[in-house]
């Protein structure tokens, strides 16, 4: 599957005034970005990649299940299917969870506030 990389390209060329500008140096490890994790609708599958500074971060490269916040207590939902994706129309088709999308889960429709793609975990909000 091809996944468009968010990779640095480097400072442009040219200067505002048409100018040439060189570059004075290679690209730096630092520079580069990752492609985007986007989590399916699928049996929970996750991946831990090292992240900067001595850390881990963990991905969520499918999941099933999602807590969802009514009120003040929470509870665990099997997500049915996705309903709505601002981030992208194309996702609703492909039943990708990304945040701020919204989930159709077995408590009602949710509204997701976690970035499952960051942190491996979808936490939602029940909306009325």
């Amino acid at each position: 599957m091809f996944l468009s990389g968010m990779k640095f390209q480097g400072r442009s060329t040219r200067k505002r005034t048409g100018g040439r500008r060189r570059h004075s140096r290679n690209k730096r490890k630092y520079e580069l970005g990752d492609e985007p994790t986007e989590t399916e609708l699928d049996e929970p599958s996750l991946k831990t990649v090292d992240a900067r500074g001595n850390t881990t971060k963990v991905r969520a490269l499918s999941t099933d299940v999602a807590s969802v916040a009514d009120g003040g207590e929470v509870v665990e939902a099997d997500i049915e299917n996705v309903v709505e994706n601002p981030a992208n129309p194309n996702y609703i088709r492909r039943n990708i969870i990304t945040k701020g999308a919204v989930i159709e889960t077995d408590a009602g429709e949710a509204r997701v506030t976690s970035r499952p793609g960051q942190d491996g975990q979808v936490n939602a909000v029940l909306l009325e």
